[in-house]
């Protein structure tokens, strides 16, 4: 096959062409419904309620990369009645679960501390389930000036 000058520049074209079309264009974030459609999921179509869990994140992540983040919930943490799980989310990165934690009575109380990556300011948001059904919620807005989920 001899290769001539319209060939060539048929071939390029359809390089360009593949190459644009498989070029990536940032990854998708999740919405704040998602991250709602999570929180009903994880607490079984219950309605948090607020208080008894307090969420500790920062007002301003300079970097989102690491971001540390506390939960504690206020409970006896006796057999008949303690914080089985707690989920953490956050409503702008690619996807919404971030973390989740498990106790039991013998865990003493219901706190757990870590870092998490967000990509942009967003909302984090710590859902706790007791062993007696209950569901509470907290929510805290942490501004981000250099994303943590690039892409």
């Amino acid at each position: 096959m001899t290769l001539t000058r319209r060939s060539m520049l048929t071939l390029s074209v359809g390089v360009a062409i593949g190459a644009v079309a498989g070029m990536r264009t940032g990854a998708a974030l999740a919405s704040a419904e998602d991250a709602m459609a999570k929180v009903m999921e994880f607490s079984g179509g219950m309605e948090p309620e607020a208080g008894t869990i307090t969420l500790d994140a920062p007002e301003i992540a300079e970097n989102g990369n690491t971001v540390p983040v506390s939960v504690s919930v206020e409970s006896p943490m006796m057999a008949d009645d303690y914080v089985e799980s707690v989920a953490i989310y956050a409503d702008g990165n690619p996807s919404p679960d971030v973390i989740t934690f498990n106790f039991t009575p013998m865990s003493g109380e219901a706190s757990a501390t870590t870092r998490m990556r967000l990509a942009k300011t967003q909302n984090v948001i710590a859902v706790a389930k007791t062993s007696t059904g209950k569901v509470f919620m907290d929510k805290k807005e942490v501004k981000v000036t250099i994303g943590g989920c690039g892409g």
